[in-house]
């Protein structure tokens, strides 16, 4: 019997995007789901409407000051929310929160048993840190995700993977020292590509050393290098045991994406999550949260996002 995979779909979701032309604009959702109909998903997925959040549950991760000041350029539009990548607009706030409270929907729905795996398209913010925005990124869902799944759910080994081509930063750093927070991370070398992080030797600090794993690919690497790397990753996960799987799965890493350098192909990422569903089973009841990530090629989103939704879809 195939398993049940809830996805998230609805317009209010694409509202997060910053303008047509921008690589991360609102048109990103439709050119996902538009593939996954062509491929009849449509009809194996539980469709979810996208959810909202208010201010108290993004403080499980991020200061107080800086969600109001969100919560005042929204209102007026103007200005960056950061250092220059991530721009204000009318309504960001809202369309912000309607990420993370889809993903904490999908969260929900699998905790309770509605489904046992859930992709949300929009989603996986992974630069925003607990007091600024970054790379296109304002909230940070994987951060409130973790904190959320040990504040409302009593679990504490949470397992965060992203094969996005860009280091998972504004995670890695708030969870640094979190010696129940598994990180493991494929990204382009740091040293060629936005943010600069994410070296091999960055392992977590103090109690938490040994308990994240980087691993920086050269520029031009395809499924070639993807997978004896993926196989690291893979082990390191599994020796954790961990009680939910968080897979930020960013499509910027599928060569041709305009502002990176990797040349995976969309079975690289169908393989991660074949892979990390397995894992899922072994250790976590299968609890597998998927995430888009970045992408801004949009035939590659298309193409990697379904590949990872086919993969949950498969029976165990």
């Amino acid at each position: 019997m195939p398993t049940s995979v809830c996805v998230t779909i609805g317009e209010q979701l694409a509202r997060y995007g910053f303008g047509e032309g921008h690589p991360f604009g609102p048109d990103r959702l439709g050119a996902f789901w538009k593939e996954a109909q062509a491929r009849g998903l449509d009809q194996q997925l539980i469709q979810c409407q996208p959810g909202s959040v208010g201010p108290e549950v993004l403080e499980r991760f991020h200061g107080s000051e800086y969600v109001v000041r969100v919560i005042n350029q929204s209102a007026s539009g103007e200005g960056y929310l950061d250092c220059g990548d991530t721009p204000a607009f009318p309504g960001i706030y809202e369309a912000a929160c309607c990420v993370v409270g889809s993903v904490l929907d999908a969260i929900e729905r699998i905790m309770n048993g509605e489904c046992r795996h859930a992709f949300v398209p929009i989603a996986g913010l992974h630069h925003a840190r607990r007091d600024s925005a970054a790379g296109f990124c304002v909230f940070n869902d994987c951060g409130i995700a973790i904190e959320t799944l040990r504040l409302q759910y009593g679990l504490q080994r949470i397992a965060y993977v992203d094969i996005d081509a860009h280091h998972g930063d504004g995670v890695f750093y708030s969870f640094e020292e979190d010696a129940d927070l598994i990180f493991a991370d494929l990204h382009e070398d740091g040293r060629v590509l936005y943010p600069g992080t994410g070296g091999e030797q960055e392992t977590g600090k103090g109690s938490a050393r040994g308990t994240k794993l980087n691993i920086p690919m050269p520029p031009e690497s395809g499924d070639k290098q993807f997978y004896p790397a993926w196989e690291r990753a893979e082990a390191f996960i599994d020796e954790h045991g961990p009680e939910f799987i968080l897979f930020q799965c960013g499509a910027d890493s599928i060569a041709g994406d305009p502002i990176t350098h990797l040349r995976y192909t969309p079975a690289a990422h169908r393989h991660a999550a074949q892979r990390l569903k397995q894992l899922a089973e072994k250790h976590c009841q299968g609890r597998l949260l998927a995430m888009g990530g970045g992408g801004y090629n949009r035939d590659n989103l298309a193409r990697a996002w379904t590949a990872v939704v086919e993969a949950l879809l498969e029976p165990p």
